[in-house]
């Protein structure tokens, strides 16, 4: 095998990572030839020594990676955007995924999530602000003093949960005294918030 070119293996690798942060898929190997500007066998033959001398992962099919998607993995999780939540009266859970968002692993800890759009007023004593993106940890039971996602029937709510012993039921508390608390007896958490991203707001 004729000795390969080391600067264009680093192009290539740097080629394919970039295009992988943007897209989230790895190149083709018609994308990674149109954009080096080399032939198509030429870029099989480099991937394949790539391959060889541990640079990164290709199986001939088209199957390429690096240890990029490794560490993007350990390190980030991707977060779907699920749609609305009310803040105020409860409504109908939209579950339409609008988009997704990378977050970093190390700022939500352990679990699966999702995202969604605060709307209305009843958490802004828990800094939740209508358009506020709440990230959700999925799971089906809480403690006292979670704020949860809150589905009864078909209506979903963000609100303060507490178990009311004089009653024996779920008290979903509002942060806002202008709203009044809820009692509730069936009801189905779907998750517990755990962050809040926020615009910044400027005053003048």
């Amino acid at each position: 095998m004729r000795q390969k070119n080391e600067a264009l293996m680093h192009n290539i690798k740097a080629f394919a990572e970039t295009f992988f942060l943007e897209n989230r898929t790895w190149p083709s190997l018609s994308q990674i030839s149109a954009h080096l500007k080399i032939g198509k066998t030429t870029a099989y033959r480099y991937l394949h020594a790539m391959q060889e001398n541990g640079m990164l992962s290709y199986d001939g099919v088209g199957g390429l990676h690096t240890e990029l998607a490794s560490k993007l993995c350990t390190d980030s999780c991707i977060v779907a955007v699920l749609g609305d939540v009310s803040c105020g009266l409860p409504r109908f859970a939209q579950e339409n995924i609008e988009s997704y968002i990378e977050l970093p692993r190390q700022i939500l800890g352990e679990g699966s999530f999702y995202l969604l759009r605060a709307k209305g007023d009843s958490m802004i004593g828990a800094d939740i602000d209508d358009g506020d993106l709440v990230v959700i940890r999925q799971q089906n039971t809480a403690r006292d003093g979670d704020i949860v996602v809150a589905l009864m029937e078909d209506e979903a709510t963000l609100k303060t949960l507490f178990w009311d012993k004089k009653h024996k039921c779920i008290r979903l508390h509002p942060e806002n005294p202008k709203y009044r608390d809820m009692l509730v007896r069936n009801v189905l958490i779907q998750g517990v918030a755990v962050k809040v991203l926020k615009n910044v707001r400027h005053t003048h």
